[in-house]
Formats: C-alpha cells, sequence, structure tokens
C-alpha cells in the first residue's frame, strides 16, 4: 500500500470508530467529538477504560496491536458494565463490531472505578499469557531473536544444530512490512502447514538506527531473496506462492561484498578490488574433496547396505559431516568418497594409511554453469571462477546495456520495483533496452546491496545462485549460541558443551560463558530464596 492508501485506510478506521463509540464517549461525561480525533481519540479511551496512556503506543506497532485490539474492545465493554462471556465472545468474534450493537441500543452508564482484577482464575491465566505474547513478540521483533542453524553452509564457525540469538539492533531493528499476520511464528502455521500471514495489507520498509553498519566479513541472518515456497523445511520445499519480504525464509551467510566492491572467485577463494578477502581465524573454508581409501570412512552394516553418515572414528577426529558414498573401483576394491572440509583436514585425512589418495573437486575456469548468477552465457561463471561483478550501492548510476542488464534486471523490476510497489516492466525491443515503454539507459540504485557466501563453498547455496541481498532484507547479525547439539550422538553426549554460551563473532577459539551463567544463575535463586523466606519472619 502506499502513503495516499494508509492514510485513506487510517482515516476510514477513525471514522468507524467514532460511529461505534461517540455515545459511549458522551456517557462517559466526554465530548463525543473526542472520538473522532486521530491518535488524541485513543489516549482518551484509554482514560475511559482506566488503562495506562503507555498501551497507545503497542495499538501503533504492527502485530502487537492485533493483540491488543481485541483487548481494548472487551475492555470497553467492561467499562460499561458488560462483563459476561456472552459478550466477551460477540465483541471478539465480529471483530469489534459489537461495539456498534451496545453504543446504538443499549442503556450506558459509565463504571469509572471499575475493578481491574480478573474475575476468575481463567481470566488470570488469558491475562497472564497475553502480557507474555506481548512482551515476547516485542523482543523478538526489535531486540533478539532465537535461529537454528539447519544447514552446514557455515561451518566451521557455525555447525549444524546450533541454537543462536540474533541481534536486531546491531544493524537496526526492521519493522513489520506484514501488517496481519500471527505472532512468534514465520510463514506458516506450525504442523498446520499454512500460511500464518496475510499478504495485504502491507506496511512501507523502515529500519531503526542501528549501532554499526553490516561489516566485511559479518555474519548475516537475512530474507531470502528469490524464496517462493510455501514451506522451505527439508524434505517439505513444495508449492509456489509470491512472499512479502519479511516473510521469506530465513538464510544466514557471511558477508564477503559489500556496496561498491567489485567482486570475483578464483579457484574458489573471493577477492575484492583485486584482492584477496581476509577472512577471520574463526571462519574454516571448505571444499568438496574425493576420497579414495582402502576402508569405507562412512557406516557400513552387515549386507554392504551403505549409510551417509561418518564414521565415528573420522567424525570425532576430524569433525566431517559432510561425507557420502562415491562409487567403489571392482578391479581394486578402492572405496570413493565426497567429503567437504578444509585444506587442513584434507591434508590429516591424506595421512591417514587406509587413506590412497585426497584430490581437491574443481570446476575449470570458463566452464559456463546455467545455474549460477546471472544464468548467461555472456558471463561463463561457475561456483570456483565467477565475475568480476560491480555490487550496488545506493546512489550509484550505471550504465544498462545488453551485458548489463542481466546482472540488475532483478534489481529494477523487483528489488526496487514490484516489492516497493512500483510497476516496471523492462523489454528488449530490437536490440534496445525499454522500461515500461521508456529507453533505459541508465539506472540509479536506490538501495544498497550485499553479497553473501557460505564457509562451506562447495556445499553452499548462496549469491552465486541467486546473486545480490538487498539492505530491505537483512535480519539481524548472530551474536551468541545458547546452545548446540550434534545429531550424530545420543543421550547427553549430543550436546556439544563446549559451544554453548560462546559468542559468534570474536577471533581465537570461541570461549564458553556455560560456567559464568550457572553461577549467576545460582546466586539469583539464592537471594530471591533469602528474600522470600526473609518476608515470611
Amino acid at each position: 500500500m502506499t502513503l495516499t492508501q494508509w492514510l485513506i485506510f487510517l482515516g476510514l478506521m477513525q471514522v468507524i470508530h467514532f460511529l461505534g463509540t461517540w455515545k459511549m464517549y458522551k456517557a462517559a461525561g466526554l465530548k463525543p467529538i473526542l472520538a473522532l480525533i486521530p491518535i488524541y481519540s485513543v489516549i482518551v479511551l484509554m482514560r475511559l477504560i482506566n488503562r495506562p496512556v503507555w498501551w497507545v503506543i503497542l495499538l501503533f506497532i504492527p502485530i502487537i496491536n492485533l493483540i491488543m485490539l481485541p483487548v481494548i474492545w472487551v475492555e470497553t465493554l467492561r467499562s460499561f458494565g458488560f462483563n459476561q462471556r456472552s459478550h466477551t465472545a460477540y465483541v471478539v468474534l465480529t471483530l469489534g463490531f459489537y461495539l456498534f450493537y451496545i453504543n446504538y441500543t443499549q442503556s450506558l452508564t459509565h463504571i469509572k472505578e471499575r475493578s481491574l482484577m480478573p474475575r476468575s482464575s481463567a481470566g488470570e491465566w488469558i491475562s497472564s499469557i497475553l502480557f507474555a505474547v506481548v512482551a515476547a513478540t516485542l523482543v523478538h521483533t526489535y531486540f533478539m531473536q532465537p535461529f537454528t542453524i539447519p544447514s552446514s553452509s557455515l561451518e566451521k564457525t557455525l555447525l549444524v544444530g546450533d541454537y543462536l540469538f540474533v541481534s536486531k539492533f546491531h544493524y537496526g531493528a526492521r519493522t513489520p512490512q506484514t501488517s496481519v499476520a500471527l505472532p512468534m511464528v514465520h510463514d506458516t502455521i506450525p504442523f498446520l502447514g499454512t500460511k500464518s500471514y496475510l499478504s495485504s495489507p502491507q506496511l512501507p520498509y523502515f529500519r531503526f538506527p542501528g549501532f554499526q553498519d553490516i561489516e566485511r566479513n559479518d555474519i548475516v541472518v537475512f530474507n531470502w531473496p528469490v524464496d517462493t515456497l510455501v514451506d522451505i523445511r527439508p524434505g517439505f520445499m513444495r508449492g509456489s506462492v509470491q512472499k512479502p519480504i519479511d516473510k521469506k525464509s530465513n538464510y544466514v551467510k557471511r558477508c564477503v561484498g559489500l556496496p561498491g566492491d567489485s567482486l570475483s572467485v578464483i579457484n574458489g577463494l573471493v577477492y575484492i578490488n583485486g584482492k584477496q578477502n581476509e577472512l577471520p581465524d574463526r571462519a574454516k573454508i571448505q571444499f568438496v574433496y574425493e576420497v579414495v581409501s582402502k576402508k569405507p570412512l562412512i557406516k557400513v552394516e552387515r549386507g554392504g547396505r551403505v549409510y551417509n553418515e561418518p564414521n565415528p572414528v573420522i567424525y570425532d577426529r576430524f569433525k566431517i559431516s559432510d561425507i557420502s558414498f562415491a562409487g567403489m573401483d571392482q578391479a581394486t576394491g578402492l572405496i570413493k568418497h565426497r567429503a567437504h572440509m578444509s585444506e587442513a583436514v584434507a591434508d590429516q585425512l591424506a595421512a591417514l594409511s587406509d587413506v590412497v589418495s585426497v584430490t581437491k573437486i574443481k570446476k575449470r575456469e570458463g566452464n559456463f554453469d546455467r545455474s549460477v548468477f546471472p544464468y548467461t552465457v555472456d558471463y561463463a561463471n561457475n561456483n570456483d571462477f565467477f565475475g568480476p561483478i560491480y555490487i550496488p550501492k545506493a546512489g550509484v548510476t550505471v550504465a544498462i546495456t545488453p551485458e548489463t542488464l542481466p546482472v540488475y534486471r532483478r534489481i529494477i523490476e523487483v528489488y526496487e520495483g514490484s516489492e516497493l510497489g512500483k510497476n516496471r516492466i523492462i523489454d528488449v525491443v530490437d536490440g534496445e533496452i525499454l522500461m515500461n515503454g521508456q529507453p533505459l539507459k541508465q539506472y540509479t540504485f536506490e538501495m544498497d546491496y550485499y553479497w553473501l557466501m557460505g564457509d562451506n563453498r562447495d556445499n553452499s547455496q548462496d549469491a552465486r545462485s541467486w546473486g545480490f541481498v538487498p539492505e530491505n532484507h537483512v535480519i539481524g547479525k548472530p551474536v551468541f549460541i545458547w546452545l548446540s547439539l550434534d545429531a550424530n550422538k545420543k543421550g547427553f553426549s549430543k550436546i556439544r558443551w563446549e559451544r554453548m554460551f560462546t559468542t559468534v563473532g570474536g577471533s581465537g577459539e570461541p570461549k564458553s560463558y556455560l560456567s559464568y551463567f550457572l553461577i549467576a544463575l545460582a546466586l539469583f535463586y539464592s537471594w530471591d530464596y533469602y528474600r522470600k523466606r526473609k518476608k515470611k519472619v
């Protein structure tokens, strides 16, 4: 929705509020015209229902306002003595329009000093749950969001099974653009697998000021720009739907390219403006290798059945999680595997007596891969040899030619076009590039863009597959691992204790702050026990 459409919508809501409550204002000794004044009418309403004025703020926070509106409807009824459960059900089921019936058909007596305490244990439970949901939604949306690492694209910095806290305030919290959605869930309703939101109306993009800009090599959580899947969970990838920006699937990658950079990938390594990108010491770049051995490096049960799971000895020693069976040489009996690992681990694995050879598998320069951005033979890109490519920066103007159009077309038509409510259609007619029928010779970018890649270079769907990430798709910065579970272990051994309560950033080996947390928790409970015992005395 455009700004004008939103103003019309809000004006209409104000008129509906006035028509449904003006007699209530009058019964409370207030001037009915107050119900027609934007914002101030809500402040007056808070006084009318004997609730704090700061509740007004909650009514203007997307998603949270959907929780607060039914509360306000019920509180309004109860301020005039309509306390029965039937009244509560009617006003909620009619989306507040039951207030019209009360306003025009019932005798109204305002109860100024009514009790605000719940009348039953059920009411007390509901009040507590609503407060908890509102508080959790505020924290989840604007401060810190839990996130799980589902894939190995960032090993060994982040492992499959890491549970993170993602900061929203480092880069600036983004207000929800989808205005009607269930709180505390993303794009699907758990167990039902259906959409958890309405695609419209959409709010304009807005981001609060952050404490820092995205820096090179930061790990960033973002909305997958090309996501059109109803459900992206492994084994459930299905359907096709055009998603709002903030409901696209959450991804996590490393930002190797910043706005204004010229980026290349040479032999799997990233070069920025002609210089190799230097990663922090915690980052361990991995590639795919062919490992030939005398014995299988993955689990093999009786009958020769092969499981693509690491042999416990190999896993515990080298922590290789991405390894699979690739075949057997019938003449020699040697077994071939494919494994994703760092060069250092490859050298260690090659030193084992049962390992015959470890060879890096790589594509040749100039071999065109049609699945790699920007998907045209004019750019003979593959995952190992890519670019150079310019990463757009807000305010910079580039020439639009048949050669550059494949690189920037999606930005113009989608990211800065349809997703922002602008109708932009590009056609090429007789070699001339037209946008909405008008010649397009150059284009000035409206947003910054980023290039995000995984450290596990041959096992990562990243910017090489789908291109740039717009700034309005950025969610936040992972800062803390609070739990880490190893799917290859059982019982308490599943817990990677050494990774619990470690920071994501920084240099050197990650340090666990679990012991400090447990000490602080013990001190708190000891103090709380002492305080309660002292009160009883």
